[in-house]
């Protein structure tokens, strides 16, 4: 008898954990044991349940998903990791691995992949793309200060990518479930951080380093 992974999905979005579901099915030994949809929940079913794996969204309301993270890793050190996200490798992948993530994974990967990743992380390993690997090589050989945006703290950063990305200060306040001044106050310190005067020029260094998807 195939041993079962049992995974806990987080995901704010019900459609995105009912597609995850539907593609555990049609396999013999992956399992949606338990799942969440805002970092509270996470904790919750952590703290209170065993799971071979967490697949987690970064990018769910309220809590910042890499604390999330760093908080799952000190409750459950033992807990496998792996981010599904919405965002392209360039923006959250490296950050995540260093809070304490074993893979990372965008929503646009086939199905067979995210099924083998998942696996590869239950049973201990780590997955992460060419491209994440060759983002952590060029770490080790960059001045870490020579790079604006790694001065950023992780919420901060989370700001910057929503900002570059088009989001105004309301919608980002609501997606992340804070103030709109908080943002506005986020964004006054990444300026500052970064030696920008204003979101054009923010723009126009996260395209400069690939940290924005251009079409």
């Amino acid at each position: 008898m195939t041993e079962k992974i049992n995974v806990l999905l987080a995901d704010d979005h019900t459609i995105i954990r009912d597609g995850l579901k539907q593609i555990f099915a049609d396999t013999q030994d992956i399992v949606a044991a338990g799942e969440a949809a805002n970092g509270i929940q996470v904790m919750q079913q952590v703290r209170e349940r065993d799971f071979d794996i967490l697949l987690l969204d970064i990018s769910m309301p309220g809590r910042n998903g890499l604390d999330l993270i760093r908080s799952v890793k000190a409750e459950k050190p033992g807990l496998p990791i792996l981010v599904l996200s919405m965002h392209q490798e360039e923006q959250f992948a490296v950050r995540a691995l260093h809070a304490g993530a074993s893979g990372y994974l965008t929503k646009e990967s086939d199905s067979d992949v995210l099924v083998s990743a998942i696996r590869r992380v239950a049973a201990g390993g780590v997955y992460f793309s060419q491209k994440v690997a060759e983002l952590m090589v060029q770490g080790l050989h960059t001045n870490v200060s020579s790079q604006r945006h790694e001065q950023l703290s992780d919420r901060e950063y989370q700001v910057f990518v929503m900002i570059v990305e088009g989001k105004g200060l309301t919608e980002i306040a609501g997606s992340l479930s804070l103030s709109v001044k908080t943002v506005s106050t986020h964004k006054t310190h990444i300026l500052q951080k970064m030696g920008f005067s204003n979101a054009n020029e923010l723009v126009r260094y996260a395209i400069a380093h690939h940290l924005v998807q251009t079409f």
